[in-house]
């Protein structure tokens, strides 16, 4: 153990044991609950048990601040993650196992959205993340200030995705039985005064005492002032628009930083209007509205939040992609080949130079050669745009197309289309290096 080492062991040790006794509170009062009005004795006696191994072995260890008994994240278990997430195949091994991970969830929810499941993996996630703090290259980026508030938002996501989902299922279940929904049987109402204003003044004068309490335990993360002489190493956008960064690693600019998100923007005004199922409308279910389902939390859990955790913790100086447990370099250099299909095509398919207009020719002359060295990105792209919606018409989604007619139905799949380029293009950038399906960067038309 370096002396280093040893001193920031000694820093954190009353946030760790702090930390593990707020666990202990945690399942105390989960089993509290489980034993006065659920009657479930021997759950409750478990998740009790828990509470005392937290409190009782490890947040004296972790106040003690002894390197030898300090619980932490096997070393066997770090490296692996590093292996397996940092490098030139971290963001393939992260984004296909994730994809995995929703497929898994979604199959299984029933299982998954089960009360002693959904506690366990909580349980699991927050012991892992506690056991991640004794690694200082962990630490330096989940402690950030800056980032702290996004793993809090991580939990927050999968606490409200379990609540919506667990109500979608329970409601499914009542619909194959032919019981009554949830939403039915809520029947109790409040006034909004005094009853909803008095909650909702609580609610502000806690969020604030929260905010105050937050505002003095995390430093601000202000730097200096901005100098064009010495910029930021990585330099990343706020969270909010890290999804968005990370897509400039796949398309051009303009498509990353304005197409994308007006695309988004106006397809989620669109959904209104070309929404044809009049089943979900005011209660929870899935089984009813499975298309709608899958395509929202794809696009938002996988092609966005996903992007939003990968730029967060992920990508380090220079851009690079490091595992969650290894020391941000900024001597680490990875060359990444950009190669376009057009390259592919004419120097290693046809072994040609590029088709090249004349020096002086006019624009028309320019264009044609254009054309010509981008002709097979241009068909491909026109025909994923233009041919494969009214293919899809008359195959997988000829349903849809019944329900929703020729205009509806063109809109609804272009939308789709467009967003599942993201996964195309981040597929083909992992296996061929390829940059641009159409590179024209004489008007700066790339895709």
């Amino acid at each position: 153990m370096h002396g280093n080492e040893q001193v920031f062991l000694e820093s954190i040790r009353s946030f760790l044991g702090s930390y593990y006794i707020l666990l202990a509170t945690m399942n105390f009062v989960a089993a509290y609950w489980l034993w006065r009005n659920r009657q479930a004795t021997l759950q409750a006696i478990f998740w009790f048990v828990i509470g005392l191994a937290y409190i009782g072995y490890l947040s004296p260890m972790a106040f003690s601040g002894d390197p030898y008994w300090m619980p932490s994240m096997p070393q066997l278990i770090r490296d692996g993650v590093n292996i397996a997430l940092g490098g030139s195949t971290g963001a393939v091994v992260y984004t296909v196992g994730l994809v995995a991970v929703f497929a898994i969830l979604f199959l299984g929810r029933q299982f998954f959205v089960w009360g002693p499941i959904a506690w366990f993996l909580l349980n699991l996630a927050l012991l892992a993340l506690g056991l991640s703090m004794t690694d200082k290259n962990f630490y330096a980026i989940a402690a950030k200030p800056d980032n702290v508030p996004i793993v809090g938002l991580v939990f927050l996501l999968g606490f409200f995705t379990w609540v919506a989902t667990a109500r979608a299922v329970e409601n499914d279940k009542r619909t194959a039985r032919g019981d009554p929904l949830v939403e039915s049987e809520e029947k109790e109402t409040v006034l909004v005064w005094p009853d909803l204003v008095y909650t909702e003044l609580i609610c502000m004068v806690a969020l604030t005492a929260f905010l105050l309490i937050w505002g003095i335990a995390l430093q601000a993360p202000l730097e200096e002032p901005a100098s064009s002489v010495k910029t930021p190493n990585p330099s990343k956008a706020p969270w909010y628009f890290l999804g968005l960064q990370e897509m400039l690693v796949y398309f051009d600019p303009w498509m990353a930083g304005v197409v994308m998100p007006s695309l988004i923007v106006v397809g989620l005004m669109a959904i209104p209007y070309l929404d044809f199922n009049p089943k979900g409308n005011g209660y929870f279910t899935i089984v009813e509205r499975k298309f709608s389902y899958l395509t929202f939390q794809f696009g938002f859990l996988v092609l966005w939040v996903t992007l939003i955790v990968l730029g967060t913790f992920l990508r380090g100086p220079n851009w690079n992609i490091f595992g969650p447990y290894e020391f941000w370099d900024v001597h680490k250099v990875e060359a990444l080949n950009n190669v376009d299909l057009s390259q592919y095509f004419w120097i290693l398919g046809m072994n040609e130079a590029l088709p090249k207009a004349p020096v002086g020719s006019n624009g028309l002359v320019q264009l044609f050669y254009i054309i010509e060295r981008e002709w097979l990105g241009i068909v491909l792209v026109l025909s994923y745009l233009v041919l494969l919606p009214p293919l899809l018409a008359v195959t997988v989604f000829r349903k849809f197309y019944l329900k929703m007619g020729f205009l509806r139905f063109m809109i609804m799949s272009n939308l789709l289309l467009v967003m599942m380029l993201l996964p195309i293009k981040m597929a083909l950038r992992w296996t061929v290096n390829m940059k641009y399906i159409i590179a024209i960067p004489e008007y700066f038309l790339n895709l």
